[in-house]
Order: C-alpha cells, then structure tokens, then sequence
C-alpha cells in the first residue's frame, strides 16, 4: 500500500498549470512559432490527433508507401513506418535499429541543437526503455519481477476493490468528466501502490506523468526551463522517498526493488529520474488513455456494447480489441545504426525511424474491417500497442488486469456509459487518448 511520507515544510510542488494548458497558452502567444506543414504524410502533426482525422492519412500510406521519408517537419527528418509487417521487422532487429536515448531515444522529437551540450546533459533522462543490450536487460530485470502473473494475482483484489469504490461512487444520470472521475483515479492509485507512494499525493503523478510525456513541448522552448523545474520538483520528491528506503529492509514496492538491484543501484540520479519517468508515464498514460478510449469506443458502437452486456465470457478478448482500437501510444521511435534497407526503403545510419502502432494497429492486412470496434474479433491480441520483441511492455499484463476489472466490474452493476458532453482528445502525436470525455451513467 501507498506510504505516509514525513512533511517537510520547506519545500512545496507545484501542482498547475498543466502541460495542456501551458502549451496552449504558449501557442497563443506564439501562433507562428507553429512551422507550416505542407507535407500531407507528416502525420507528427498533433492537430490530426486532436481533431480525430489521422486515419485516412495512415491508410493511404499503408496502401502506397509503408516506409516512406518525410522531409522538413518541427521535428526533423524522418521516416514513416505505417505497417504491421513493417513495424514487427524494426522492432526485431534492436541492434541495428536502436531505441538509446544517446542515438535520440523513443520519441520522434530531439534535443534542441542550440543549448549547451552541459545544459543538455544534465537535463537528459536516460531509461531502460530507451537503452539497448545489455543494459536494457539488467535495468528491465530489475522491475519486471513487480510484474510477473504471480504478483499480477496477488494485485488483482486490490485493484477490484479499488474499481468497484470508484464506480459507486458514480452520480448515476448526471453528467461527469469521466477521464477525471474514473480513468485518472484508477491509474494513479494503481501507481501509488506500486511506488508506495504517498495516497494523499497521488495525483501529482498524473501532473508529472503529463509534462514528462508530452513529446510537443519539445516545440515550445519557452517552456524547457518550467518543464525542468517541474521534473526537479518530482526528482526532489523522489529522491525523498529514495533516501527513506535506504536504510529500511527490501519491500515489494518499485522502488525498494530499484535501491536492492545490482543493476539499478547505483544508477546517476538522470537514470533515476529517467526510470521512474518510464513507470509514471508507462503506468499512467497508456492505461489511463485506454479506459476512456473504452467507453468511448462502447458508446460509438452500441451493437458490441451489447454484446459485452449479454456475455461476461468476452470480455478479455474485449479487453485486446479495446486495446487495438484506442493504442494509447501512437508511435516509438528508433534510430539506425547502419545503412540499411527496408522494404525497399534505403535508410541510412543515423537516420530517424517511426513506427506508427496506431496504423499498424489497422492494417487491413492484419485485421478485417479494422476502423470498427469488434469485442469478438478472433486475432485482437496481435495489436502492437504493448510494442513487439525485447521491448514489450513490461507492465502489459497489470495493464490488461485494470481493464479487465473495469469492464466486469461495470457489468457486474449493470452501468452503461453515454457520452452526452465535451470531448477533448489529447494534443500530443505520441500519446493518444482523451483530455476530457463528459458522459452520463445509466442502469440497465
């Protein structure tokens, strides 16, 4: 359970703005600091996500070019990789395709080439996620034992009460933002426990996780200094907890795993920070993202919501398909660390790959009629959205746990969720999902 944390009076963590609401006043100010975009298959354009038109871009790509360069972005040169088969191949190959953040990392954006090479260093966040062999494979052993089936059992009581208290706590027929009533309050519990963290605090997490995760704000360098400070509060807060558990015997929280690992023990503080950057963001975003994107996929289309009603026994293979459809992680990114060729495509060392899950994820080749929402669709597991091979999600199966639970759990009270409100999606081309879903709850 989440621990109770000493006060310490002289320091106090910022709990506003948001990074949504810090770049969008950043991009008031400053309209044309925007680059022009004229290149219809730069899908790095987060207008496309927020305004829900990606899919017809992606489709074309995948029917003429599933590896194809753009030139010029915000971010870059870079290559588009859009299909299934495409995706499954890079991800196979981590050598010669590396996802270190001393070759750029995961996201599509880069280090600003205009700041000093020390200021740069101090602020880069190395994690396992964005290492290769063979340090991935230490610092990953570390926390995958927080994950294994076993310990995903001992969780799931835990998580059934905490979903069924959230779920009654509902106002049945009164419209409610249900990304902060449900989808935020699970996740950030859930990863309140896994820190030990203290609950009172919880939410800072999910302010965190957001200004940490948010790859646009690479564009907006006015706001690189409030970004860092807001990480060094979580740094300091960390570090606390960090300090605390030193002396105290080994427990199953992630960080006492991390102080008692050989291969994470005597990470620098960048390492630190940028692990527990991969958790927060790892267990808050992707799952948070998906538990909207669910109610609002079952609202879309009521005939599998229907089916959900009348059959609990389908539920886990719902739990895939809602996966596939929402991926709440649009892209990953890797580098090449030799010319190469790819699909026809000559990539050269150095160069910048992208592959875009949330079109793998609808590759017509894969999966039939693959823009619908379908709870029985018999190959739903083969989505990319967890990503394939060495880097595969480690918390995947949690993941599928909290989900699974939310769906019987709401069966089990027969709610049916509408959405009769504001719907605001993310403004991010990485992560994908919902800033804000208005709905009513209904019995039936």
């Amino acid at each position: 359970m989440a621990t109770q944390l000493a006060p310490e009076a002289a320091f106090s963590y910022r709990r506003s703005p948001t990074a949504t609401e810090a770049f969008e006043e950043w991009l008031r100010h400053n309209p044309q600091a925007m680059p022009a975009q004229t290149n219809p298959w730069d899908v790095s354009r987060s207008e496309i996500y927020v305004n829900d038109t990606w899919g017809p871009i992606f489709r074309e790509m995948r029917a003429k070019a599933p590896v194809n360069k753009v030139i010029g972005s915000p971010y870059g040169d870079y290559w588009n990789v859009v299909s299934h088969k495409a995706i499954s191949h890079v991800e196979s190959l981590p050598e010669l395709f590396s996802s270190s953040w001393q070759h750029g990392g995961i996201t599509i954006g880069d280090p600003p080439h205009d700041v000093d090479p020390q200021v740069l260093a101090e602020r880069q966040l190395p994690m396992f996620i964005a290492m290769d062999r063979p340090e991935h494979t230490g610092q990953r052993r570390t926390v995958a034992p927080a994950f294994t089936p076993a310990k995903i059992v001992e969780m799931e009581n835990e998580i059934r009460r905490r979903t069924a208290s959230v779920l009654d706590s509902l106002p049945i027929g009164e419209r409610f933002d249900w990304v902060d009533k449900v989808s935020i309050e699970l996740t950030t519990g859930m990863l309140a426990i896994l820190f030990g963290f203290p609950w009172e605090d919880r939410r800072l997490l999910t302010f965190w996780s957001d200004w940490a995760g948010d790859v646009e704000l690479t564009l907006a360098r006015d706001l690189a200094d409030l970004r860092f400070g807001i990480l060094g509060e979580m740094a300091h807060y960390f570090q606390r907890l960090w300090m605390e558990r030193m002396g105290a015997a080994p427990s199953p929280d992630l960080i006492s795993m991390m102080i008692h690992s050989e291969a994470m023990s005597h990470m620098s503080p960048q390492e630190f920070m940028g692990n527990l950057v991969l958790l927060i963001v790892g267990g808050n975003d992707t799952t948070r993202n998906t538990m909207s994107g669910i109610v609002h996929a079952l609202h879309t289309f009521p005939d599998q919501r229907a089916i959900l009603e009348a059959d609990a026994s389908v539920i886990p293979n719902a739990v895939q398909e809602c996966i596939r459809f929402v991926t709440p992680l649009a892209h990953m990114r890797r580098t090449a660390t030799a010319d190469t060729e790819l699909f026809g495509q000559d990539i050269k060392a150095g160069e910048k790959v992208v592959m875009w899950y949330i079109s793998a994820n609808r590759d017509e080749a894969v999966f039939e009629n693959p823009d619908k929402l379908i709870v029985t669709r018999e190959n739903a597991r083969r989505h990319l959205s967890f990503g394939y091979g060495i880097h595969r999600c480690v918390g995947a199966r949690l993941a599928e746990l909290q989900l699974r639970v939310l769906l019987e759990e709401m069966r089990e009270r027969r709610l049916r969720v509408h959405v009769t409100g504001d719907v605001q999606r993310v403004r991010a081309n990485f992560v994908h999902g919902f800033r804000k879903l208005e709905v009513e709850v209904e019995r039936y």
